[in-house]
């Protein structure tokens, strides 16, 4: 059984890409949000083994999306995938409690690995 996927990015095309470099792995995407708010009713719903979050969206952005989540549910392995190249995001990021970041465009090698130190 797949390990399930859940990206959460406002660009229906990162989520199309992230389809492509899984193929013939062991993650699939079991489901895809827009924004933060449905990120959050969606992990409930879904449980996923690992999230792929995206900072910059409309209304909560990655970061405190991924707070909440993280303050609901200890557990969540979530990876911060962003085209912000500063510090300050990366450090946010950890401070939270992610797993690992990625800054875009992301390679298949790239996402496998962080997706399998995320699950470790």
């Amino acid at each position: 059984m797949k390990k399930q996927l859940m990206v959460v990015d406002d660009s229906r095309v990162m989520e199309m890409q992230i389809c492509k470099l899984l193929e013939g792995s062991e993650f699939e995407v079991a489901a895809y949000c827009e924004n933060g708010e449905e990120a959050i009713i969606r992990y409930g719903e879904l449980r996923p083994d690992v999230v792929t979050m995206d900072i910059i969206m409309p209304g909560i952005d990655g970061l405190e999306t991924a707070q909440i989540i993280l303050e609901e549910y200890p557990e969540a392995k979530i990876i911060v995938v962003s085209s912000l190249n500063d510090g300050d995001s990366l450090h946010e990021a950890e401070a939270i409690g992610a797993k690992t970041f990625l800054y875009k465009p992301v390679e298949r090698e790239e996402l496998l690995h962080a997706l399998e130190t995320a699950m470790a």
